[in-house]
C-alpha cells in the first residue's frame, strides 16, 4: 500500500482537498472556514456539556451548604489540575500524531494504533496522580488551607480516584474520533449521559446517608458511562465503519518502545501546556482561600465560566495530506471564530453580572461580589478563545512546547506575582487576582497568535507531518518483519 492517501480516502473530513501537485503539496479551496464553523459547532456544545458535568456535581453539593461548596468547588479545581490534565494535555500528542496520521498514514488504522498508544500510557501517567489524591490532606494544609477543607477535599478525591481511568478512557476516544472528523460522537453520548448524571447527584448526594461524597460517586459512575456509550456509538457508527480506522487490538505495534517514547515526547509539553495554564488557575483558588470563604466561595463560582475552541484536528488533518493552504487557512480561521465567540460570551456574562452569582449560591455577599469580578471574566472569554484556538493549531503542529512556554512565562513571571501583590498589597482583594489572570491570558493568546501567524513555516510543518507518518510505517514494518504481519480486527 503506497505511504500516502489517494484524495478519495481524505474526503470524509476533507472536502475541500484536491490531489497533490507535482511539488508534493496541496492546496485546499475554498478556504477551511466554513468547514472549521461545522466542526467547530459539536465540540463547542461537546466542551459546554462536559463542563456541565462538573458544574451540575458543584451547584447540587453546594446546596448542602457554603462549606459543601467550596470542597465540592475546589476538589474539581484539584482534580482538572494535578488529574484531568493528564488526559486533556496528554491526549494533545494524538492531536498530532492522529489527525496527521489520517490523511497521510501509511495505512488506514495506524490512527487505531495510536489511540491504542494513548489509553495505555495515559492511564500509566495516572497511578502517580493516584497516590497524590488519596494523601492531599497534609499537601493542602502546608499550603496554608483550613483542616475542614483539607480533609474534605482528600475524602472526595479518594471516591473520584474510581472515575479517573472511565474519564481518560472517554478523553482519548473523543480525540480518536475527531481526529477522523466524526465530531458529533462524544456530544451524543454527553447529550444522553448528562441528565443521567444530574439524577444520579441529586439522589447520592441528597437522598442517602453519602452526602457531600455522593458526588464523586455520581461522578465516577458518569466518567464510566461516558466511555462505554461513546465506544457503543463508535461500535455502530456508519462513518467510523467507512473510514475503516480500527485494525484491532495490535498491542506490540502500540506498545513499541521508540513509538512510546516519541509519544510521551509531546505528550508531556501538552500536558505542561495545559497544567501551567490550570496550575495558575490554582494558585488564584489557593490564594482566593487566604483571603477568606467569601472570596473563595466567589471564585468558585467564577470557575465554572472558562470556555476555548481548539483548532487541532483540522489543522492536523491538513498537514497530513500535505496541504500547506489549508493548514493555514484552517489556522487563521480558527482564531478569528474564537474571537467572535468569546465576544458573544462576553456580552452574555456582562448581561448576567448581577444575577449570575444565584445560580450556585444563595448568599447574597457572595452574588455581590462575583458581580464585582464578572467584567473581568467577561473579557477573559475573548483572551481564552484566542489562546485555546491558537494553542489547538500549535497542538496540531506538533509544537505543545511553545503553548508550554509562553503558558509558564505568562503567568508564572507577570500574571501571578501581578494578581497576588493587587490582592494583598491593595483593597482589590478578589479582583486584583483576576486582574493578573486576565493580564496573562491576553499575552499567551497575543503571543500564540504571533507565532502562528508569523513564526510557522507551514510548507515546513508539512514535511514534519510526512516525516512522522513514514517513521511510523517504517518501525511498523520491522516489527511485522519480526513478529509477522497484524491482521486487522474488527
Amino acid at each position: 500500500m503506497s505511504v500516502y492517501p489517494f484524495a478519495g480516502e481524505t474526503e470524509p473530513l476533507l472536502r475541500n482537498v484536491r490531489p497533490s501537485s507535482d511539488d508534493g503539496t496541496t492546496v485546499a479551496s475554498p478556504p477551511a472556514g466554513e468547514g472549521l464553523l461545522t466542526d467547530s459547532v459539536p465540540v463547542i456544545l461537546s466542551y459546554i456539556l462536559q463542563n456541565s458535568i462538573q458544574t451540575a456535581s458543584i451547584l447540587i453539593a453546594g446546596r448542602l451548604g457554603p462549606n459543601e461548596l467550596s470542597i465540592a468547588a475546589f476538589s474539581s479545581m484539584l482534580a482538572f489540575v494535578t488529574g484531568w490534565i493528564v488526559a486533556l494535555g496528554g491526549t494533545t500528542a494524538l492531536d498530532t500524531f492522529g489527525s496527521q496520521a489520517f490523511t497521510g498514514g501509511a495505512r488506514r488504522s495506524d490512527l487505531s494504533i495510536h489511540f491504542q498508544r494513548c489509553l495505555v500510557l495515559l492511564w500509566a501517567l495516572l497511578l502517580p496522580v493516584c497516590g497524590i489524591w488519596g494523601f492531599m490532606e497534609p499537601i493542602l494544609l502546608a499550603l496554608g488551607q483550613e483542616e475542614f477543607l483539607s480533609k474534605g477535599v482528600q475524602s472526595y478525591l479518594r471516591v473520584l480516584i474510581f472515575g479517573a481511568p472511565g474519564y481518560i478512557g472517554f478523553e482519548s476516544l473523543k480525540k480518536y474520533l475527531q481526529c477522523q472528523g466524526i465530531m458529533g460522537a462524544s456530544t451524543l453520548a454527553l447529550l444522553i449521559v448528562s441528565p443521567i448524571n444530574i439524577a444520579l447527584n441529586i439522589g447520592f448526594v441528597h437522598y442517602t446517608c453519602l452526602g457531600l461524597l455522593g458526588s464523586p460517586v455520581a461522578l465516577s459512575i458518569t466518567y464510566w458511562l461516558l466511555f462505554l456509550i461513546l465506544i457503543l456509538i463508535t461500535r455502530f457508527s456508519s462513518t467510523h465503519k467507512k473510514n475503516e480506522t480500527w485494525g484491532g487490538i495490535q498491542v506490540k505495534a502500540a506498545l513499541d518502545p521508540s513509538s512510546c517514547l516519541r509519544f510521551y515526547k509531546l505528550a508531556f509539553p501538552g500536558i505542561l501546556q495545559v497544567g501551567t495554564e490550570w496550575a495558575a488557575f490554582e494558585i488564584v483558588a489557593l490564594a482566593a482561600g487566604r483571603l477568606g470563604p467569601l472570596p473563595l466561595a466567589a471564585q468558585s463560582v467564577i470557575m465554572t465560566t472558562d470556555q476555548s475552541v481548539a483548532a487541532s484536528a483540522r489543522v492536523g488533518n491538513f498537514v497530513g495530506a500535505r496541504s500547506v493552504v489549508g493548514a493555514k487557512h484552517a489556522a487563521h480561521a480558527s482564531a478569528l471564530l474564537a474571537v467572535v465567540l468569546g465576544l458573544v460570551v462576553m456580552i452574555l456574562l456582562i448581561s448576567t453580572r448581577n444575577v449570575f452569582g444565584y445560580i450556585f449560591s444563595d448568599d447574597q455577599a457572595v452574588v455581590t461580589l462575583v458581580s464585582k469580578v464578572m467584567p473581568l471574566v467577561a473579557s477573559f472569554q475573548v483572551a481564552d478563545g484566542l489562546a485555546g484556538s491558537c494553542g489547538g493549531v500549535l497542538r496540531g503542529l506538533g509544537r505543545q512546547r511553545v503553548g508550554a512556554l509562553f503558558n509558564f512565562v505568562a503567568y508564572y513571571v507577570l500574571a501571578l506575582p501581578m494578581g497576588i501583590s493587587l490582592a494583598f498589597r491593595t483593597s482589590l482583594g478578589l479582583q486584583g487576582l483576576w486582574i493578573g489572570q486576565v493580564v496573562g491570558l491576553f499575552i499567551v493568546g497575543l503571543g500564540l497568535y504571533g507565532v502562528v501567524w508569523l513564526k510557522t513555516d507551514w510548507e515546513l510543518e508539512v514535511r514534519k507531518g510526512i516525516e512522522r507518518n513514514l517513521q511510523e510505517a517504517k518501525r511498523r514494518a520491522v516489527l511485522e518483519q519480526t513478529h509477522g504481519p497484524y491482521h486487522d480486527e474488527h
